[in-house]
């Protein structure tokens, strides 16, 4: 292991402990750190909920979820867990909290902590953000040390929601103590996308609209709600993934070069550009709610008894984009996500515009394919001559698949990568103020359009299908050449 820059004697508080997030996603990210020795054995994590629990009914709750890769580390449970102190109180007042400021303070005094240094992770929903915010300055601050909150996603409902969030939590913390969390930005091949561009001249000289034809990012799921409806119908998939996840990706891939890696110099970027986007023009949109599977097995959308009857929420959505300036414009952009389809998969699709017509008939456009996940993976389509006497050509593919390339090293998952970001004070991967509101001006008046009472109605589609049928036709208006159909991804042949 080579040698790692500890945080030493932070005091951690994840708040929702209780909750599926902290239990599936928070509590293994700090424990992968420990695992991996990225997270010192001098650290203290509480666990705050409402639920009336002992220290010892958390543990139970969270080692399930704990992952270990190797014999070895099933070895650093038990003192990761070691680590792990349970209080409860309520979210709104003071009890709970001054108990939890009273068991920092005891472990700061214990360890000598000259200058505290306090992580908290509000695994909570927005709606309580303020009110745990308010407690924390309060109570738990670290008035002669250093101060940081985590705030998990969705940051607002809309524009307006977003502002009113931002206004109640800015006289509380300011932005460097704030971390607003987007795990896609954490994720392996979306932190590797700046070194992809401009690390390499090959792919950076034409990164523009005099080579690139069409540009698209898109995110399947192969489930539906699976009853969880209720919570999906006042969300649906714009807010869950396209506002957020997608439109991060979206920006590091058309930003334009930061004069560092310093995280504002990043952020800069990423604003410029998202104030460079034109308005989703409203009348050139896919909008789709599934149905039951062809077969009768899988239920519709509207099948699920948590969800309102009758209810239009947009399971499905592929919008355009624009962005219009002097390195995109004229360059037809697609952000499509949806649930319920025929595959799981994160991929950016960049197809290069064809080459020139004469000795070449109809040859496919080059693609640069960037697999986020499963199974992360770098690949270029090209054309090559076929092996032997033909002279014919076929689609082939230099390919990063990062299981094959990289088999040995750890590769953090999103939450890992990012926490321990947070506690290095390294805001690269997190979102600003002025990008959320950038962001939901861009989105606001589509949500508007489908959320009003003569909203559209959206395009019923079969459970386990590719989504809407109008697709294929959409993404050829919008610059997408499909090819003609040569190209398989590689298979190893097996030895005779």
């Amino acid at each position: 292991m080579s040698s790692v820059e500890f945080k030493e004697n932070t005091a951690i508080t994840v708040f929702g402990a209780s909750g599926d997030l902290a239990k599936k996603k928070t509590f293994p990210a700090l424990f992968g750190l420990f695992r991996e020795g990225y997270l010192s054995s001098t650290t203290k994590i509480y666990g705050f909920a409402r639920s009336k629990l002992s220290t010892d009914e958390l543990k139970d709750r969270i080692k399930p979820f704990l992952k270990t890769p190797t014999e070895e580390s099933k070895s650093k449970i038990d003192p990761f867990l070691e680590l792990i102190e349970y209080i409860s109180g309520p979210y709104d007042s003071p009890e709970g909290f001054q108990s939890l400021n009273q068991a920092i303070e005891k472990f700061e005094s214990e360890r000598k902590v000259e200058t505290p240094h306090r992580l908290f992770y509000l695994a909570l929903p927005p709606s309580v953000f303020v009110d745990v915010g308010k407690q924390i300055k309060e109570h738990v601050y670290a008035k002669n040390g250093l101060t940081r909150v985590i705030v998990e996603k969705p940051f607002g409902h809309d524009l307006k929601s977003s502002r009113e969030l931002q206004e109640q939590l800015a006289p509380l913390f300011t932005e460097d103590e704030l971390y607003r969390i987007d795990h896609y930005l954490g994720k392996e091949l979306v932190k590797n996308l700046l070194v992809l561009r401009f690390g390499n001249q090959i792919l950076n000289a034409s990164w523009n609209k005099d080579s690139i034809q069409s540009i698209q990012v898109s995110f399947k799921e192969p489930f539906g709600t699976e009853g969880r409806g209720g919570y999906f119908d006042d969300i649906g998939i714009i807010r869950d993934v396209m506002q957020n996840h997608l439109l991060q990706v979206l920006t590091l891939l058309t930003m334009e070069r930061p004069v560092s890696f310093d995280p504002e110099s990043v952020r800069d970027e990423k604003v410029k550009v998202l104030k460079a986007f034109g308005e989703i023009n409203l009348k050139d949109i896919i909008i789709g709610q599934y149905d039951k599977s062809e077969d009768g097995s899988k239920p519709g959308y509207l099948d699920d008894e948590t969800v309102k009857p009758g209810s239009k929420a947009v399971t499905y959505a592929a919008l355009p984009f624009e962005i219009h300036n002097e390195r995109w414009e004229g360059v037809p952009i697609v952000l499509r996500a949806g649930k319920a389809l025929n595959d799981g998969k994160v991929e950016v699709r960049i197809q290069y515009k064809p080459v020139a017509s004469g000795i070449f008939d109809q040859i496919p456009p080059n693609e640069l394919v960037i697999r986020i996940q499963p199974n992360e993976a770098v690949y270029v389509k090209l054309n090559a001559k076929q092996p032997g006497l033909s002279t014919s050509t076929s689609l082939t593919d230099l390919d990063l698949t990062y299981k094959n390339r990289y088999s040995e090293f750890w590769i953090p998952e999103a939450y890992e990568s990012l926490i321990r970001d947070a506690l290095h004070a390294d805001h690269s991967n997190f979102v600003r103020d002025d990008e959320l509101d950038v962001s939901w001006k861009l989105f606001t008046p589509l949500l508007q359009h489908l959320e009003h009472e003569d909203s559209p109605e959206p395009i019923k589609y079969p459970y386990g299908s590719r989504g809407p049928k109008e697709l294929h036709e959409f993404l050829q208006r919008h610059g997408y050449i499909f090819n003609n159909g040569n190209y398989q991804w590689p298979v190893t042949k097996p030895q005779l």
